[in-house]
């Protein structure tokens, strides 16, 4: 057994997307998609092994592993590509040798219910074939790494089985023992105590971690094994793996860089980048709250902590955006507070003046009692919207109602409030907004007002297109001797045109910016 002092500075990553990410259901890469994740694995996260796929399973995983090795052997790191391999009497081997590999994992039993039930032999006869597979390795120029599959109940219910494995071990050419908690039940404990174990029994072992996550604790499992002292710990991109999933790339490397005294060679600025592609690639997408990658994770939505980021960094831990490439965001919505407002008005180098900027929060308030949140690419048509609308309105419509239904009239009803007069109607019309004007119109008598002609409706969507997205509603109107355009935002369509039209009637009273042209664009 070759000799490796324990708790090494760096911990080795040994990502196997290519393979046991690729037992996530619906997951299957393409021999092009493995090769060009592979590069990406290698040339810019800089992962210290790659597990590329498995021995004898098509001709397709033949064509990868194959065009993956001949890439690597230029490279100069042809022995960090392994391949899974089993003990099927030397086959998986030769697989191996054929397609230009070097490095075989080989899959045996690490608990003796496995051993028995499944391999339906006895350990001794198991330890055997075993043996006999590790010495035809060594003749075919193949280094040789163990999984013991189950290891986790192996040392639960037989801890003399893996003993007796591991005995029978010594001396073989083996690079590494490699430890699966194959169904995700340890946690931290036990994983610090089994290795204690073992480190005690066979101290020059040379140790991964193979964690997966069936309980949610597989990070914890995993910085267990670190500061117990193993050499490696296997992972996958975004935990791509069956069931729950293996051990997640980005999460791990940043556990070990912060909380422990080891360090590991992985480039946090390629973290984001990678699991973009592998997101891409898999068609498998992460959860908006994903620890480091998620699409959320750098938002802030308490308009308090916006506050307190503005006056020292209150709320940031040491996962700092800019870290991974990325920047903090603060959401806008009902919960925003001024500081919230501020945060995104510095990041667009915009200055509003006092009255501006509240009058832009409590659109954002009012925004968001009706969307669950305002994304910064909204900010814009909000400002739009403000500075084109007088601070204070006098003529307001204050109620409305309108109605459509299948084979039947739209209908509204429209009150509207002026200096403490209000008037009401209602109107049927050819349309839910046609409707309005038309009861609108009635209202506007009590004010001996007329309404202009409507010469054009537009209605847009900001950026992000879902249905839940501010909707812009931009009417031109006839005044006399010009045109003039207002603009509403809301997500209802016929809500945003209310408040254009809402707007248009404050341009009709005299004295209002439209008689000097102010208001002619937005």
């Amino acid at each position: 057994m070759k000799s490796r002092h324990r708790s090494d500075n760096y911990v080795e990553i040994m990502d196997t997307t290519l393979r046991d990410g690729e037992q996530t259901p619906g997951v299957a890469f393409t021999p092009a998609e493995k090769l060009e994740l592979a590069k990406m694995f290698m040339n810019r996260l800089k992962v210290d092994r790659l597990e590329i796929g498995s021995a004898r399973v098509s001709d397709g995983e033949r064509d990868a592993v194959s065009t993956i090795l001949k890439w690597a052997e230029h490279r100069g790191c042809l022995e960090s590509m392994e391949i899974l391999g089993f003990v099927d009497g030397g086959r998986s081997i030769d697989w191996i040798r054929e397609t230009g590999g070097k490095v075989i994992n080989l899959l045996t039993k690490g608990s003796e219910n496995h051993c028995r039930v499944q391999l339906r032999k006895s350990p001794a006869k198991h330890f055997e074939d075993v043996v006999n597979e590790i010495h035809y390795a060594e003749q075919q120029g193949i280094k040789v790494n163990v999984y013991l599959e189950d290891w986790s109940n192996g040392m639960r219910h037989s801890f003399a089985y893996v003993h007796e494995f591991l005995t029978r071990l010594q001396g073989l050419p083996v690079e590494r023992i490699m430890l699966p908690d194959t169904l995700g039940i340890l946690d931290p404990t036990e994983v610090a105590t089994y290795l204690e174990w073992l480190y005690r029994a066979f101290p020059d072992l040379r140790l991964d971690f193979h964690g997966h996550n069936d309980y949610g604790m597989v990070t914890a499992n995993s910085l267990a094994a670190v500061r117990a002292g193993v050499n490696g710990i296997h992972t996958t991109i975004n935990g791509l793996g069956e069931r729950t999933g293996n051990q997640a790339l980005a999460q791990l490397v940043v556990a070990i860089n912060d909380m422990t005294n080891r360090r590991v060679r992985v480039v946090e600025m390629e973290l984001q980048h990678a699991s973009e592609l592998v997101q891409s690639i898999s068609g498998k997408r992460c959860a908006w709250n994903y620890p480091v990658v998620g699409s959320d994770v750098f938002t802030q939505t308490c308009g308090v902590h916006a506050d307190g980021d503005k006056k020292g960094n209150l709320y940031a831990n040491l996962l700092l955006p800019e870290r991974f490439g990325r920047r903090r965001n603060y959401a806008l919505g009902k919960l925003s507070g001024k500081a919230s407002i501020d945060q995104n008005l510095e990041a667009m180098n915009l200055e509003l003046a006092p009255e501006v900027r509240q009058k832009v929060l409590q659109e954002v308030i009012r925004l968001g009692d009706k969307k669950k949140s305002v994304s910064p690419s909204d900010l814009p048509f909000i400002i739009a919207e403000v500075l084109s609308s007088p601070l204070e309105s006098r003529l307001k419509v204050v109620d409305y109602e309108i109605s459509t239904r299948s084979g039947g009239t739209p209908k509204a009803r429209v009150a509207v409030e002026m200096d403490g007069v209000k008037a009401e109607a209602t109107s049927p019309g050819d349309g839910g907004y046609d409707a309005f004007m038309r009861a609108l119109r009635k209202c506007m008598k009590t004010f001996n007002l007329t309404l202009p002609k409507l010469v054009d409706y537009e209605v847009r969507i900001p950026p992000g297109g879902k249905t839940d997205a501010l909707v812009e509603t931009t009417i031109t109107w006839a005044l006399p001797g010009k045109h003039v355009t207002t603009t509403g935002i809301d997500p209802d369509q016929i809500v945003a045109a209310i408040f254009a039209t809402e707007k248009m009637l404050n341009l009709l009273l005299p004295g209002k910016p439209a008689e000097s042209g102010a208001a002619e664009t937005r």
